[in-house]
């Protein structure tokens, strides 16, 4: 099945065609580890994740390498370790212990490589050497930086004119700087900071060299794809390209760019005295993992999207739906292995990841399903198939209604099935008063029971 891309290098859909069909390579930002993942970071991992299914799907999964870093140097996390009074090594470990429990959570496949920058010095520092050795990058007081003129297609993937680039930099003004566009590769580290030696002398990378240093590592001086947020096109991904070009003459770096979109929280940029930054564990704490994964899917990954807590509950509405369309099926009857090659779903996530035209396709099969006379488990095998290839309805149908899709808060499952055997007790004994007092404080306590055919009451939490 034909993949296509909207690679933001050309600022077009282009068909995508690997380096090496064998290896597929593909490379995502990862977070910097100084704080709890909020949805603006589950963007990426969630929508990346969907694509790493998708070239799964079209490769084979022998045939793809997925890498996404974790930036544990960095002076947010120095500053952070400070403000909370531990140490940066305790900050760092225990964030990053979260953000595999969250990813786990939002139903992500754990890549192939999950390399931390903390592991890669040595690879930096032999990169800035080759730069320095190509005349792309100097010393001066005790840093080392990239020339930015030294690269004449710089800018090649944010197109912004000298004057832009100078402006939208941010970076520091220094005297040591021979133009205000060049960048950190190397920065001295004060005694009380991570540093190691160097021939420049004990410090600590620059942001930028990190990612550099780690692809070249793991996917090798040219890869397929190289995936993050809009907001790091510029400065971070451009100066990617130009390190990684110019420590390897000759090379391409990434072939395909790929660049989600720009999220807001309750119709505005989210912001703690907003009161609507939203972490990934606390959400988890009011929904399941697969609603805040559906609701980023809902919106196609490059356009903006507005994350409300409102959509959460609609996300988790709608699971029901197709959790219930699946229940009375064990996973193991549903279990029947991937989907065809030529699936419309497939089709839909092989064009630039249209999750919204595929949740649309998910939605058709739903109905089908529902409107099935007769022995339904080919429709449901069917739904659940195409549902995998997002990461959705991997779950066992009953446990979804009976964990509330993954919080077991309330009553106990055996207290819940002791009032329901008392119930139908009272029913039996037509004390339908006794029945529906039942029925009622159930569903007061977030249990709702649903009478079906036979006698058989089914529960869920609501």
């Amino acid at each position: 099945m034909p993949l296509h891309l909207h690679n933001t290098l050309s600022r077009q859909k282009e068909s995508f065609e690997p380096i090496d069909a064998g290896n597929v390579r593909m490379y995502a930002c990862g977070p910097t580890v100084y704080g709890d993942i909020h949805i603006g970071n589950a963007r990426p991992i969630v929508v990346f994740d969907v694509l790493y299914r998708v070239l799964r799907h079209v490769y084979g999964p022998d045939h793809v390498t997925y890498a996404r870093n974790i930036t544990d140097v960095d002076d947010k996390i120095n500053a952070r370790a400070k403000e909370l009074g531990v140490a940066i090594e305790t900050l760092t470990a225990e964030t990053s212990l979260q953000l595999a429990s969250d990813t786990v959570a939002l139903g992500c496949l754990r890549p192939d490589e999950e390399p931390r920058a903390t592991d890669h010095i040595a690879e930096m520092q032999a990169m800035i050497q080759r730069l320095l050795d190509s005349g792309n990058a100097y010393e001066a007081d005790g840093h080392v930086l990239f020339h930015v003129p030294s690269m004449p297609d710089y800018g090649e993937l944010s197109r912004r004119s000298r004057d832009e680039l100078v402006a939208g930099a941010r970076v520091e003004v220094a005297p040591y700087k021979r133009d205000p566009a060049d960048f950190v590769l190397w920065k001295p580290s004060a005694p009380d900071l991570p540093g190691w030696d160097s021939p420049w002398g004990r410090g600590r990378p620059g942001w930028h060299l990190e990612c550099s240093a780690m692809t070249e590592k793991h996917l090798g001086k040219e890869f397929d794809i190289h995936a993050g947020g809009i907001d790091l096109v510029f400065p971070h991904h451009e100066n990617e390209i130009a390190q990684s070009r110019c420590a390897n003459p000759g090379t391409g770096f990434a072939r395909y760019w790929l660049h989600n979109g720009y999220l807001q929280s309750e119709g505005e940029k989210m912001s703690k005295s907003l009161g609507n930054f939203y972490t990934v564990k606390d959400l988890l704490t009011e929904f399941p993992g697969e609603a805040i994964r559906l609701l980023l899917l809902q919106t196609h990954y490059r356009q903006p999207l507005d994350f409300t807590k409102d959509g959460l509950r609609q996300a988790k509405e709608m699971l029901d739906r197709f959790y219930g369309a699946l229940r009375g099926r064990s996973l193991q009857e549903l279990d029947s292995g991937g989907v065809d090659a030529d699936d419309p779903v497939a089709a839909a996530l092989s064009n630039d990841i249209n999750t919204p035209d595929a949740l649309r396709l998910l939605h058709e099969t739903l109905s089908q399903v529902n409107k099935a006379t007769g022995d339904k488990l080919a429709l449901q095998q069917t739904l659940r198939r195409r549902a995998a290839l997002m990461g959705l309805l991997q779950r066992d149908p009953e446990d979804w209604f009976k964990s509330a899709g993954g919080s077991h808060a309330g009553p106990s499952d055996q207290d819940i099935e002791d009032r329901i055997a008392a119930r139908h007790a009272a029913r039996a004994r037509k004390d339908f008063a006794e029945s529906d007092r039942i029925r009622d404080e159930l569903k007061a306590e977030g249990i709702i029971l649903e009478d079906k055919p036979g006698g058989v009451t089914e529960w869920r939490r609501a």
